[in-house]
């Protein structure tokens, strides 16, 4: 029997590793961009056509490559950044493995210029699907000019399997600003179809951070800062009144690198446990200094999980800190105690002395002693002679059918249905059908109601605007701005009225009539964080989207309270809906005691 083992030859072993390390065109930008900034660059231009999908131009003015370097950067496992084992538990550039560059020439055709400082001219290599094509001398400035053409060219299942250039953008703007985060030193600029997007120049850290995400963030920054033997830890948290329940910006760094830390998510968030409603989250922006050798950032091809030895007392000061910022800024509130009106509390003296309490009764009194009362009467216990018709109810038990037996109807169930309601703790309405008790949550009722209602309108086009009287100004980072342009024409149609401004601002100038008292400002970046967190592309599903955040916006609050109309119109319209059982995103609506678990509750 013949050997079956053998090589894979370089090009296959190049689109396995790419596999992992070039995911979409995000990927790309990442590895491009972090080699740059460890070349020294003091300035770093990114050039995108069609989200990644056509061209990605990534210019540096970095240390620059020679002849030889700019081809062998080609090669797997070829890297400047270490030169032994040992050296991985001493990084301190983004890179190291030497994956990136031979897997970006796997899966798409590439054109390097590069020049080094102090010669005359440069080089450029030209590379498609791990295929060199050519090496010749060019003039070009000094650093690295990487031409990213044709993404997954040859590996078109991955190509298929992109999402929409919107998606891909806000990616792309994501893992961007991971970057420029963490590094104020270097100037950045990003160009979208020849549109400008971020112009960041170098500048502090705040700075920085108030650049990407806008003024508006500026007034919650708390610094935060602390020293160890261990660590150093510094940057921002946001002030309570900035949390929110979705689209916090949420960094941790470590040693200028972005990383996922859950573990250290919780110590932050324990700081604020008693200042900040259960479920909303406060923005931070947390710097780790620490020594090389004492963590490891080679368990994960995308450099994100991080682990450290001293995880645990790391933790520890983190929460010490968080706490010491919220504290030396005042923002945990005080108690005040409003005296007026109340009895003074003396001042506690040692010396003085205090007479013990008597307690006075009655020696000559005897319980069991008659006082005169007359005897109570007795109860005949012949009860049934004088409630016939209560004996006939429990002697003969309830034979009515279940609520939703297959034979009712929706119909069925408000022909019989009690006229009068009643509102349990501002949040359930019960009312008596012919099968039992039947609960219904107020709020997730309302919910289905409104997101059929707007459903039906938006298919035969009856929104109505409403113009408000005052504009209110919306400021976004980049990934929202793009996201919301992608939504605009969808929300014209449904009755909203918004003006791109320009440079991340937009203007609300009207909203629809039915979200009167809702304002326009938080509805918009409700549908901002919940179109970056879901990734479908269908128009329909867009639109429902948008009807489901609008009814979860108007819908009745708990702890509002009803009229008997009120609720009577909530039943009815909840029974005139397609799913009466279920809320859009598949809450139950309504549950039924049944008649016959009632009786044996009180058998």
């Amino acid at each position: 029997m013949s050997d079956i083992i053998q090589l894979l030859p370089d090009s296959v072993a190049n689109q396995i590793a790419a596999g992992e390390v070039i995911q979409r065109p995000a990927s790309v930008i990442k590895e491009l961009v972090e080699n740059a900034v460890d070349a020294e660059a003091r300035h770093i231009t990114v050039i995108v056509v069609d989200a990644g999908r056509t061209s990605i131009q990534v210019i540096d003015d970095g240390v620059g490559m020679s002849d030889t370097d700019a081809r062998l950067a080609f090669e797997r496992h070829a890297t400047s950044k270490i030169r032994k084992a040992d050296d991985l538990f001493a990084l301190t550039t983004m890179g190291f493995r030497g994956e990136a560059l031979p897997s970006v020439a796997a899966v798409a055709q590439v054109t390097l210029k590069t020049r080094r400082r102090g010669d005359d001219v440069g080089t450029m290599v030209n590379i498609a699907g791990s295929k060199f094509r050519g090496q010749e001398t060019v003039a070009c400035p000094e650093g690295a000019n990487f031409l990213v053409e044709n993404l997954f060219y040859n590996v078109p299942a991955r190509r298929k399997f992109l999402k929409s250039n919107t998606t891909e953008l806000n990616n792309i703007l994501i893992a961007f600003e991971r970057i420029a985060l963490v590094n104020p030193q270097v100037a950045f600029k990003l160009v979208s179809n020849g549109a400008e997007l971020l112009n960041l120049h170098q500048t502090g850290l705040r700075q920085r951070i108030i650049d990407v995400f806008g003024k508006r963030l500026n007034q919650d920054l708390i610094p935060v800062g602390v020293e160890t033997v261990m660590c150093r830890i510094y940057g921002f948290v946001g002030k309570p009144e900035a949390a929110r329940k979705k689209g916090a910006q949420q960094y941790f760094f470590v040693n200028g690198r972005y990383m996922k830390h859950p573990y250290f998510h919780r110590a932050v968030q324990n700081a604020y446990e008693r200042v900040v409603p259960q479920g909303e989250q406060v923005p931070y922006f947390i710097y780790f200094d620490v020594e090389p050798g004492d963590i490891d950032v080679n368990i994960h091809p995308t450099k994100t999980e991080i682990k450290f030895e001293n995880e645990q007392a790391i933790w520890q000061v983190l929460s010490a800190a968080v706490k010491d910022a919220i504290g030396k800024f005042d923002l945990v509130p005080t108690i005040d105690f409003d005296t007026e009106g109340k009895p003074d509390i003396p001042v506690f003296d040692p010396t003085a002395t205090a007479q013990a309490p008597k307690v006075n009764y009655n020696p000559q009194y005897n319980p069991f002693k008659g006082g005169g009362q007359s005897p109570r009467k007795r109860v005949d216990e012949q009860w049934e002679t004088l409630f016939p018709e209560m004996s006939q109810t429990v002697t003969q038990p309830s034979q009515e059918p279940d609520l939703f037996d297959t034979s009712d109807t929706p119909a069925d169930v408000l022909a019989e249905k009690s006229p009068a309601h009643y509102q349990y703790k501002g949040r359930y309405i019960m009312t008596a059908v012919k099968s039992g008790l039947m609960i219904i949550d107020q709020y997730r009722a309302h919910v289905r109601i409104l997101y059929e209602d707007f459903l039906n309108k938006t298919a035969s086009h009856t929104w109505a605007a409403q113009r408000l009287l005052f504009p209110e100004m919306l400021t976004l980072a980049p990934a929202e701005a793009v996201a919301l342009r992608a939504l605009l024409p969808t929300l014209e149609t449904m009755g909203f009225d918004v003006s791109d401004l320009g440079g991340g601002s937009f203007a609300v100038n009207g909203i629809p009539t039915e979200m009167d008292g809702v304002g326009g400002e938080r509805l918009l970046r409700d549908f901002v964080q919940q179109a970056l967190e879901e990734t479908h592309e269908a128009s329909q599903a867009q639109s429902e989207r948008l009807a489901l955040t609008m009814a979860r916006a108007a819908a009745i609050p708990y702890g509002q309270v009803l009229t008997n109309d009120e609720m009577d119109m909530v039943v009815n319209r909840l029974f005139g809906c397609r799913d009466v059982n279920r809320t859009p995103d598949g809450h139950p609506i309504q549950r039924i005691l049944q008649q016959k678990e009632i009786e044996q509750m009180l058998a």
